[in-house]
């Protein structure tokens, strides 16, 4: 079948969609497509859809190739690989016009003919390693490694490349490696031999990811753990963020382990429930171990609780909320941004909790480490406030740096002979006008020792149902949180900050911003940018607000949350806020940004679009595509 009019020769830029089964072994053969064009120096991501349940349910793959290092997944498809008879349709379907499909041709599939403005590969793949291979699972396995070696030659992926990954995968095991590289070969060397190659979407080698790497969230997050010096993990597992705690353990086991003893030097606790498991990390950092739990919104619905006694006993612990669609069980496989009011004001009473915003999993790993100091620093719990999105997919990110340097912020911790000279110790007493108080931690000294008290008491340590001596404690507790505004970590500008109009936001929607920007500028739209990092909001948070008259607030949910903390803990006009929100669970593509602004500027003909203020009314187009 002859390539679409419309087609054109699109290097290094282009979008592949691989629709599976669950439990079939796909994501191998994904991740070796993916790896070999990262290998080939092309900035590339990787989106994953999948089910909740263990198999059987459709899948599927997004490899976004990027030559400008895009960070955001892309509304378009431009090759499909359907290997799903149950959703062909939908496949078929989701292809844009221009593109390809790749199907399994051993069974007739007619239905896929019936557009004319694509082009469809038919490979036998299911024939052929019927006729090569032996074993049901085995075939299922490595007929996916064969599209692989499809997709090899449509889009001149550098077959040796895909060897050594291969070779890398299975270094032990000379026999798998032996069978997935015939069956990588097969499919090559049949689309060389049918099909022309390569196609128009196609290859070229680059040098744009040697100082990086490609990780997700996860992972990132639990070195970040290793590296701040945690040593007591608890958790009951929860999708999204079980995978923290796996990657925490297989790096403790690694450089946790006592080299003469082989003794552990950590201690992980898998919780009868996610209560359980914020319990275990108070006491453990009430004894003076950095210690963490990771979860997802129903985890903490269950911790209020526990999160409360932290916050008002003042003991540090660290969640990382890895952040899915809900409510309850929802659709825990699937992205959103809807803990952001719960986390803020986790539990009963007046609570307001420190949050921190990563946009990538190298923000996972630096601000894993924040969240550490800023909880021993302010003795309170702190949350890390990830999402699917960053936590389980594949990110291209420069390489991790540390420093050997560094040195953990345990904050206002008494030490033995500090203790020693004091007259008497008050375990909540404001000394420094900071509204931290000094701690102390079990077993130091006799004279360190105090009654922790999660109930009414007054600033000395004492109980109290007296309505004085508790206000003086909860106003102070106020007051460190006025503290912790010049702790936590400066929202990020992008822009010169003189346009009348900007953007506001924070997490993943980071890529998909960046890029619209890039869109509307060529319309003649320039706006500010900025991403905040951190709750409480700072005063470059107050200052942006307060510089522009039209500020759009992107955000992952669909009740505004971002906007209705701005408006609750901020000075800014509401009326000046407007809300993109996006809450279909797969992550934001740039174009929801780009026609959300250009609808909104439309409507109110905005004056100040296209340069400094003031300007001219600029005329804007009527959509985007």
């Amino acid at each position: 079948m002859p390539h679409p009019q419309d087609s054109q020769n699109r290097i290094n830029d282009f979008v592949v969609k691989l629709a599976n089964v669950n439990g079939t072994g796909s994501a191998s053969a994904n991740t070796l497509v993916m790896k070999s064009i990262f290998r080939m120096g092309i900035p590339v991501i990787g989106k994953n859809y999948f089910p909740s349940n263990i198999q059987g349910l459709p899948t599927w793959y997004e490899i976004r190739v990027t030559r400008e290092g895009h960070a955001a997944r892309s509304s378009r498809v431009d090759l499909m690989v359907a290997m799903n008879a149950e959703t062909y349709a939908k496949d078929v379907k989701d292809v844009s016009a221009g593109g390809y499909l790749i199907f399994d041709s051993t069974w007739p599939r007619p239905m896929l003919l019936k557009r004319d403005d694509i082009t469809i590969l038919g490979a036998p793949l299911a024939r052929m390693c019927n006729e090569t291979f032996q074993g049901v699972r085995s075939r299922i396995l490595l007929k996916n490694i064969m599209y692989a070696g499809l997709l090899g030659a449509l889009l001149d992926i550098d077959l040796q490349i895909m060897r050594t990954l291969l070779g890398e995968s299975y270094a032990n095991k000379k026999a798998l490696l032996d069978s997935n590289i015939q069956a990588l070969e097969i499919g090559y060397n049949y689309a060389k031999e049918h099909f022309t190659c390569p196609l128009p979407l196609r290859l070229e080698p680059m040098d744009k990811t040697s100082n990086h790497i490609l990780i997700d969230g996860n992972t990132a997050a639990g070195l970040g753990c290793l590296y701040a010096g945690a040593t007591v993990g608890a958790w009951y597992p929860i999708t999204p963020s079980t995978s923290i705690m796996d990657t925490f353990k297989s790096f403790c086991q690694k450089w946790r382990v006592d080299a003469q003893t082989g003794e552990n030097d950590f201690v992980i606790v898998q919780c009868e429930d996610e209560l359980a498991a914020i319990g275990a990390v108070i006491g453990a950092s009430w004894n003076g171990a950095r210690a963490f739990t990771p979860t997802s919104g129903p985890g903490i619905s269950l911790m209020n609780e526990f999160i409360g006694l932290a916050y008002y006993a003042e003991i540090p612990a660290v969640i990382m909320d890895v952040q899915r669609v809900g409510p309850s069980t929802g659709m825990p496989t699937r992205t959103q941004q809807c803990d952001l009011m719960l986390a803020a004001y986790a539990s009963h009473g007046d609570t307001r909790h420190v949050l921190l915003f990563p946009s990538n999993p190298e923000e996972c790993f630096y601000l894993s480490v924040q969240a550490f100091d800023l909880a021993e620093r302010l003795q309170t719990p702190v949350f890390l406030m990830s999402d699917l999105d960053i936590g389980m997919n594949d990110w291209m990110c420069t390489n991790l740096a540390w420093d050997d340097e560094y040195q953990p912020d345990r904050g206002k911790v008494l030490s033995k002979e500090q203790i020693e000279k004091l007259d008497k110790f008050y375990r909540f007493f404001d000394h420094d006008g900071d509204a931290i108080p000094y701690r102390t931690l079990p077993g130091v000294h006799p004279k360190g020792a105090y009654f922790t008290r999660g109930s009414g008491h007054n600033q000395y340590g004492g109980y109290t149902e007296d309505a004085t001596e508790y206000q003086i404690v909860v106003d102070r507790l106020k007051r460190k949180f006025d503290t912790a505004k010049t702790l936590v970590p400066e929202a990020v500008l992008t822009g010169d900050g003189t346009h009348a109009t900007g953007i506001i936001s924070l997490g993943s929607c980071d890529g998909a911003i960046q890029e619209a920007l890039t869109l509307l500028e060529r319309q003649g739209i320039q706006l500010d940018y900025l991403r905040v990092r951190a709750f409480p909001f700072g005063e470059d948070v107050e200052a942006f607000l307060a510089a522009h008259s039209l500020v759009f607030v992107v955000e992952q949910n669909r009740d505004a949350q971002f906007k209705s903390l701005l408006t609750l803990e901020t000075r800014v006009e509401k009326e000046k806020l407007s809300s993109i929100l996006y809450y279909s669970g797969l992550p934001m593509a740039s174009d929801v940004v780009v026609d959300g602004i250009l609808a909104e500027l439309g409507r109110r003909q905005h004056p100040s679009v296209g340069g400094k203020r003031p300007s001219p009314v600029i005329k804007l187009q009527p959509s985007f595509t």
